[in-house]
């Protein structure tokens, strides 16, 4: 599915590309027709203007009048030998009588855009007027239409990425999910039958001992198989000390990590109330607590740090193991990807899960250095 879904990226990016540059080039040619056409006309026009000139008093100028009068559409501002403007044509009258600024603005812009014609006036005067002239209304718009084109395709190919990412997520998440509701129904078994065979180990005071640590064992695979069970169903949130829930985790873990590793749990607060799933929450922390173990490999410090804010709670889980590279900040996220050579890569996309979907809070990397070590963030919402 991932492979596919980059294949899909691939051959949508590499549509996309064609589509612009084709489009770019048919542009650039009509363009360059259209402007050719252009000047013909002005130079038609010109030549009619110089028609009329010229012409003796009985001459009949009704197509070079009709030349002049068909111009509707390409800009044309008239100036003297001193650039003294004479007349103008197909410009914004309201512009040109609101601000007294514009056609001089336009005269310069069109000065850049053509070369002008030159049309004598008087010969034994050597008087002559200039037309400049700009790109009709048409053209530049021809000229913006690549530019538009690309907009609506990289809109297009962001709404289709999106859609199959959409449908990417929500594919894994099933998966997830009926994985994690088969795991717990797979576990319902065997525990129903350990718990059967604790009760025939009670009835005999020398199994004391064995029936403790057992007792232990199966109260822990229940509240794995609680968790799964829980995965892909709304949980419900019950007011609880997180102080307290960080501490009894924390504990737990501490008693089956190396000793070598110290952990600390740093809280102003000695009561901290939050709406929380206890399971679901104690599975998340002990995720990175576990996470931050693998980092150290076997010595180290573990910090945990509660800070109370106005909106919201913070936690920060901080090892001082070998860190992580900036890039896979988000990677570690995904499922299927993990560092470990055993693991399925789930642990962290179930943890940000939990507590994005389920706790309507945030769970990120803080920072990280390959020299200090890796900083988790909570953030749940008061």
């Amino acid at each position: 599915m991932f492979k596919q879904y980059i294949g899909w990226k691939f051959v949508l990016a590499a549509i996309a590309v064609i589509i612009i540059v084709t489009t770019i080039w048919f542009v650039s040619n009509l363009s360059s027709n259209i402007r050719a056409e252009e000047r013909k006309k002005v130079a038609t026009w010109v030549a009619a203007n110089r028609e009329l000139l010229r012409a003796s008093p009985d001459a009949n100028l009704n197509l070079a009048i009709e030349i002049i009068t068909n111009n509707t559409t390409i800009p044309l501002i008239l100036t003297d030998e001193n650039g003294t403007i004479l007349d103008s044509r197909n410009l914004d009258s309201i512009r040109i009588a609101q601000h007294p600024d514009y056609l001089r603005e336009q005269l310069r812009a069109f000065k850049r855009q053509h070369p002008p014609f030159i049309m004598e006036v008087d010969a034994h005067r050597k008087q002559y007027n200039f037309i400049y002239y700009g790109d009709s209304l048409i053209l530049k718009q021809i000229r913006y239409y690549p530019y538009v084109q690309l907009i609506v395709v990289i809109l297009f190919i962001g709404i289709v990425l999106f859609a199959l990412s959409s449908t990417n997520r929500a594919t894994q998440n099933q998966v997830w999910v009926g994985l994690a509701k088969e795991t717990a129904h797979q576990l319902g078994t065997p525990l129903s039958s350990m718990e059967a065979w604790l009760e025939i180990l009670r009835e005999n005071e020398a199994n004391g001992q064995i029936v403790t640590e057992l007792s232990k064992d199966v109260d822990r695979l229940k509240l794995i198989t609680d968790r799964f069970s829980k995965i892909g169903s709304v949980p419900k949130l019950e007011e609880k000390d997180i102080v307290l829930q960080i501490e009894n985790m924390t504990n737990y873990i501490r008693k089956r990590a190396p000793q070598k590793v110290l952990f600390a749990v740093h809280s102003k607060e000695t009561e901290l109330p939050a709406m929380i799933s206890p399971p679901l929450f104690d599975w998340v922390v002990e995720n990175l607590l576990k996470n931050a173990l693998d980092a150290m490999e076997g010595k180290g410090k573990i910090d945990i740090t509660i800070d109370n804010h106005p909106t919201f709670i913070t936690i920060d889980v901080a090892d001082t193991g070998k860190g992580i590279p900036k890039m896979n900040f988000e990677k570690v996220f995904k499922p299927g990807f993990s560092t470990k050579k055993r693991g399925w890569g789930l642990g962290l996309s179930l943890a940000r899960r939990i507590i994005e979907e389920y706790h309507k809070g945030r769970l990120y990397i803080k920072s990280s250095d390959t020299s200090k070590g890796t900083v988790f963030r909570i953030l749940l919402r008061k």
